[in-house]
């Protein structure tokens, strides 16, 4: 198979957790509002650049029970939440932050076991429990509503905020990510296997901060990128470091992989079929974890599904390289 070729041919298990790359492709939609390629608006002129230095600066913590949740935040407006794939931050919707933040009050928060969230040594990291850590760190700002963007295993756990909080959910735009039996998928069981025996993070982590170079090549980080010569150094810093920075980290990074390996999408199946709110779904066409087929599930399985737009020769983690589509499907779904 395709997939375990992959896995065994690039890095091993490092690979099976960081996949992307970025083109821009066709789009299979129902009929509306989505029926054209371009919103028909102006395009959107990017803000001020987010650059490593500026994400450090913005960052804010929330303090609530589960720990200092850390989050950036950008504009005014109603609120759009932001969801990161692993084993990324806040820092992969940096993009799309400084396109949107002119229509709403764009936030992305650090998942509990990644970033530069501070919980404690034995917190809980589950998908559960990162649900209501965004439900209290709603309660937290004061938001009574969001319009969610999510990516990889933030798509799962946005698909479990939907249905759990879905009073507070406006919309959802959401990429590859699980779905449904697909969680976890094949190809990232070696990943999660790995995580039962001592020293993941030592051994996919450390090596990359180690020798950036190594991490741009596709046995590294940099078989997630189209361009991975355009990765720098302080990316790579910015996605891993926090992961190694002390034993407590390394072990909640451990914990937060073997979370992956019980599926809690099939449980909420037929919850999810009542998931009305209005949802477009972006898909990369080239993943080896998360098949076209899924997205086609979605579109079948979401009553308020706009339909989904195909990106041609992609991988995972798009959204990060083009987040120009993120802004236009964006703006779209939103209406304004």
């Amino acid at each position: 198979m395709m997939r375990r070729e992959f896995i065994r041919d690039a890095f091993g298990f490092a690979t099976a957790s960081l996949m992307a790359e970025a083109a821009y492709g066709a789009v299979v939609q129902k009929p509306g509002k989505f029926s054209g390629s371009s919103s028909g608006a102006p395009p959107m002129a990017a803000s001020s650049t987010i650059d490593v230095a500026e994400f450090h600066r913005m960052r804010q913590f929330a303090d609530l029970p589960m720990g200092r949740i850390a989050y950036v935040e950008r504009g005014h407006g109603p609120v759009a939440l932001f969801l990161h794939g692993f084993p990324l931050n806040g820092y992969q919707w940096r993009g799309a932050l400084e396109r949107l933040s002119g229509h709403r009050r764009c936030i992305a928060a650090d998942f509990m076991g990644l970033g530069y969230s501070e919980v404690a040594a034995d917190a809980d990291v589950s998908s559960a429990a990162q649900v209501k850590m965004l439900a209290a760190l709603l309660d937290h700002l004061k938001i009574d509503e969001v319009d969610l963007v999510a990516n990889d295993s933030g798509g799962m756990i946005a698909q479990l905020f939907g249905v759990h909080h879905g009073s507070r959910v406006r919309s959802l735009l959401i990429t590859n990510c699980d779905v449904d039996t697909n969680s976890p998928p094949p190809a990232f069981l070696p990943v999660i296997n790995l995580a039962k025996q001592p020293g993941v993070a030592d051994k996919f982590v450390a090596p990359q901060l180690a020798d950036k170079n190594f991490a741009r090549t596709d046995k590294g980080i940099g078989v997630a990128y189209t361009h991975p010569a355009q990765l720098t150094d302080a990316t790579i810093d910015c996605y891993f470091a926090p992961l190694v920075s002390s034993a407590a980290r390394k072990e909640q990074f451990s914990r937060y992989l073997l979370g992956f390996d019980a599926n809690p999408l099939v449980p909420i199946r037929e919850e999810l079929k009542a998931f009305n709110k209005p949802t477009r779904i972006v898909w990369a066409t080239a993943d080896v974890f998360f098949g076209v087929e899924w997205a086609e599930w979605l579109d079948r399985t979401l009553p308020g599904s706009c339909g989904v737009r195909r990106l041609e020769d992609t991988k995972l983690f798009f959204p990060e390289e083009m987040p120009e589509v993120i802004a236009e499907e964006a703006v779209k779904l939103w209406g304004v």
